[in-house]
């Protein structure tokens, strides 16, 4: 029996500072978990030199692949443009953030529940001490405010998930435009678990997630419950991609 095949996937946008700095760090931990698998490099319409420097890993080496998107679409878009894709290649993904503050290691704890019988495994942050005062409040009362609406979200985590290929299954079924994934997670796992670990302060460039995306992010999750699957999971290539780099073998 063949073994498992993992792809971790990273939205990126506008990130030319921070991935020359966590490439290196993603390959490293890929080699240590699944060497036949693939980095997921996802460019959300960049307006600086990302696309570049995801063609030339890719060229400089054939773990990472690249999907790009025609346009700006935002963070959760493009994660599941990159989820969709991986779901016919993988046995399953980590989704991962480009800028290295989420502890890249909490990977392992991830990988193991998986391999031990975990179809979702959500990387819950141990504490919020590398944010700001404004940040802390506002993401203390987010998580109040949707448990009392009765959203069904899984406390302090984020985008940071491994996720089976059954689970990314189900998720396709979901098919609108930028579903707000983490309140999706409890709806497409079936055994589900956590890791927990500390959040690092950003290697390089600055958050995407300014206060008015931050709004527009608890917007989507007030209206996530009412999402029905539907008949047809969506297929391989969303439509607003406009450029893969991806080398079958290695």
């Amino acid at each position: 029996m063949s073994s498992p095949i993992l792809y971790i996937v990273v939205p990126c946008y506008n990130e030319e500072e921070a991935l020359p700095l966590s490439a290196p760090v993603f390959l490293e931990k890929l080699m240590t978990l699944c060497p036949e698998g693939r980095i997921v490099l996802v460019d959300d319409g960049s307006s600086d030199s990302t696309w570049s420097i995801i063609r030339k890993l890719h060229d400089s080496d054939p773990h990472f692949s690249g999907l790009r998107l025609k346009q700006n679409r935002g963070h959760q878009n493009a994660l599941t443009a990159g989820l969709m894709w991986s779901r016919f290649r993988a046995d399953a993904t980590i989704s991962i953030d480009a800028d290295l503050q989420d502890d890249i290691d909490a990977m392992d704890g991830m990988w193991k529940k998986y391999l031990s019988g975990c179809d979702v495994v959500c990387g819950v942050r141990e504490s919020r001490a590398t944010d700001t005062f404004l940040k802390r409040t506002t993401a203390r009362g987010y998580y109040t405010l949707m448990r009392l609406l009765g959203s069904d979200l899984i406390y302090d985590h984020a985008d940071y998930r491994l996720m089976d290929k059954a689970a990314l299954e189900r998720l396709g079924h979901y098919r609108e435009d930028d579903l707000f994934l983490r309140g999706l997670v409890k709806r497409v796992g079936q055994n589900i678990a956590t890791v927990s670990y500390d959040r690092r302060a950003r290697e390089a460039g600055e958050s995407k997630y300014t206060l008015k995306k931050m709004l527009k992010l608890a917007m989507k999750g007030f209206t996530c419950g009412r999402l029905k699957p539907a008949a047809e999971a969506r297929g391989e290539l969303d439509p607003y991609i406009g450029e893969v780099l991806h080398r079958e073998e290695l």
